[in-house]
This record gives C-alpha cells, structure tokens and sequence, in this order.
C-alpha cells in the first residue's frame, strides 16, 4: 500500500465530518427557529386565507348542500339567532378553504423541520406532502361518510311522536367540523410510523407486541377527541385508528431502519 492510498477508515472518517459539516451549516439558534417558525405559520395562514377566498366564492351553493347534507340524516336544522345562518356559510367557507390549503400547510410544516435533517433524509419532501395530505383527505372523507352520518342518525333514532330533534346548525356544525380534522389528524397515524421507523425509533415487531396496550389507549384517546360522550360514537373514531395501526405496523416492516450485521473482522 502506498502512503498517499487512503484506508478505508479514513474515507469514513472523511463522511462522517462531510455528514457533521452538513449537520452545522444547517443548525440554527432558538431565536432562528422561531423566526422560522413564524414565517411558516404566515404562509400556511396566506394560504388558508387565499382558499377560503376561493371557496366563499361559491358560498351559496355549499351552504346549500351542506344543510340539505345534515337534514338527511334526521332532524331538522334550525338557527335561533338572526347572524346563525350567515356564520354557518362563513364556517363552511373557512372548513373548505383549510381542507384545500392542506397540502401547503404539510409542505410548510416539513420545510420547518427539512433544516435539522440530513440532506438523504430531506429527499422525502414530495412523498411525506403528498401522502400526508391524501391521508388527511381520506380521514376528511371517512368523517363525511361514514362517521358522521353514522353518528347523525343514532341520534336522530331518539326521535319519536311527540319529540322532535331540531338540532341548532351551530352546535350541529361544530360536531362536523370537529369530527373532520380529527379524522384527518388520525390518519396520520402511518406517516408518523414510517419517520419513527426510518430513524430506529420504533419497529415492527414492538408495534405488534404492543398491540394489546394499544387498544386501550386507542379506546382512551378516541374518548377524548370525540365530539360526543356516547360509545357509539367513540367506537366509530376508534375503529379506522385500530385499522390504521395493523396498516402501521406493515409500514414499519417495509421502511424500518435496518440493523448493521457484525462483521467479525475486528
């Protein structure tokens, strides 16, 4: 071997300080992260603020969906102050806007963290955007479908001759909207496994031994995010998360960071 021939331990030294020199150039101070911080959060509110202008738009043709959307799952919708109606158009309007602007939100969010990240690590910027905001969009759509539909009609099945339900449209609203973003947030549940797994935090084999305990808490945070005491309704917001975990715990395997095999050559 000739002097000026580097040794493999060398060359790896020489990527681990590459791999430090990347990690330095892209540490900020605290007050740089919050600076940052803020910048994101302007621009998500920009875009939010540019959708719903969109979206208001065609406020009359959404407001008149919507509420023919709620009477057909029982009741009959009413608003008991004189600006009632015209908040539940504003309403509709800023929940259409925020579900559109979604996909800029999950880009702000990752170019927020994308500076404390190796640069292989920030190579995920277009799957981790585009399969969060589908994710969100599926658990938007289950809410509108399934569990909120689901949840509308047990209530509606106390109504009997003699007791009307004549729901107010804000109250009935804010169950909406409620039941929406925490099904759009619950189904995040994979793309939160698959950055726990890539960074070692979490494995599959762990997720499946734990299954057990995680019912419970499943069953514990459904309870608390529901917009409604009843079992019904909790089971209908712990069933696609009990779904999303088996789905979690496949993502582990497939993107799970794999452990380095001994050499035996020391």
């Amino acid at each position: 071997m000739t002097p000026n021939t580097p040794d493999a331990g060398s060359l790896a030294l020489h990527e681990d300080l590459a791999d430090d020199q990347d990690t330095d150039r892209s540490r900020m101070s605290f007050l740089e992260h919050l600076d940052e911080l803020r910048r994101r959060i302007l621009y998500s509110i920009y875009a939010i603020l540019a959708t719903c202008a969109a979206t208001f738009y065609f406020w009359d043709r959404m407001y008149a969906y919507m509420a023919q959307y709620f009477s057909a799952y029982g009741g009959h919708l009413v608003y008991n102050s004189p600006s009632g109606g015209f908040m539940f158009s504003l309403k509709i309007g800023f929940l259409s806007g925020l579900l559109l602007a979604a996909p800029f939100v999950f880009s702000q969010l990752w170019l927020f963290v994308a500076p404390g990240l190796y640069a292989k690590e920030k190579k995920v910027v277009i799957p981790f955007v585009f399969f969060s905001s589908v994710l969100f969009g599926a658990g938007a759509w289950f809410g509108h479908t399934v569990a909120f539909p689901s949840m509308w009609r047990f209530f509606a099945s106390y109504e009997i001759p003699g007791l009307t339900f004549m729901p107010a449209i804000d109250e009935t609203f804010s169950f909406y909207w409620k039941m929406i973003l925490g099904l759009g947030l619950v189904f995040q549940m994979p793309m939160l496994v698959f950055f726990l797994a890539r960074f070692g935090v979490v494995s599959a084999g762990f997720l499946a031994r734990k299954f057990k305990y995680a019912i419970l808490i499943i069953f514990i945070i459904a309870a608390i995010v529901t917009p409604s005491a009843d079992i019904v309704t909790q089971c209908i917001f712990a069933a696609p998360m009990l779904g999303l975990y088996a789905i979690s715990i496949v993502v582990a395997w497939i993107f799970q960071k794999k452990k380095r095999k001994d050499s035996h050559e020391d």
